[in-house]
Order: structure tokens, then C-alpha cells, then sequence
């Protein structure tokens, strides 16, 4: 089993940076793909990033050239620096992760642990 857990949400003007970590434990977390993906009110889950277990990294078109996903496996965590912030990446966020070599990291069905989420808003 592994247990996630987010954190560094918060409130940020536009064009202001976060930065989110995915803190793992249970398991040595650089054999698992991990992502982020985020969910606004009314509005169904939507993929952010992903990190492969190659270290290979992906990003939603919306998010492209303004977040970076990271890995630290000594920390066992995984982070998510977002730049230029919009309001319209006001969310919450979650961090998922899987142990196996999955289709599609951009779909959230393939992950199999999932962290409570951490609440990031954007004020224009």
C-alpha cells in the first residue's frame, strides 16, 4: 500500500507561483508512475502532469510550458511547480501514483493510489 499525501495549496494572485508536493510513504516511490490532476467545482477531473517510471514527462496542452513536474526519490516525493498562474487553474488538486506500466498516465483510471487533494485558487 501507499499512502499519499498533497500539500502547498494555497491562495495566489495571477500570474503568482505554487509549488505542490506529493509526499509518499509505504513504498519506495521511483518504481511508480506518478501524476497530478486537478478538479474544479461542477467541472469532472482533468489530467495536469505525469512523471513516468522512466522519468519521461507529460502535461496537459493547457498547463504546457507553465508547470514542471518533479521527482525526488530520496524524498520520496513528487512535486508540481506552477508558474504564471490563471484563475482558471483554480482547483483541487491530487496527486496519484501506480505501480505498473500503464496505457495512458493521462487517464486517472489507470492509477491505483490517490492522495485527499490540495485546494490551489487563483484570484484574478
Amino acid at each position: 500500500q501507499v499512502q499519499l499525501v498533497e500539500s502547498g495549496g494555497g491562495l495566489v494572485q495571477a500570474g503568482g507561483s505554487l509549488r505542490l508536493s506529493c509526499a509518499a510513504s509505504g513504498r519506495t516511490f521511483s518504481s511508480y508512475a506518478r501524476g497530478w490532476f486537478r478538479q474544479a467545482p461542477g467541472k469532472e477531473r482533468e489530467f495536469v502532469a505525469a512523471i513516468a517510471i522512466g522519468a519521461s514527462t507529460y502535461y496537459a496542452d493547457s498547463v504546457k510550458g507553465r508547470f514542471t513536474i518533479s521527482g525526488d526519490n530520496a524524498k520520496n516525493t513528487v512535486y508540481l511547480q506552477m508558474n504564471s498562474l490563471k484563475s482558471e487553474d483554480t482547483a483541487v488538486y491530487f496527486c496519484a501514483a501506480v505501480n505498473r506500466i500503464i496505457r495512458n498516465l493521462r487517464s486517472g483510471g489507470g492509477y491505483d493510489y490517490w492522495g485527499q487533494g490540495t485546494q490551489v485558487t487563483v484570484s484574478s
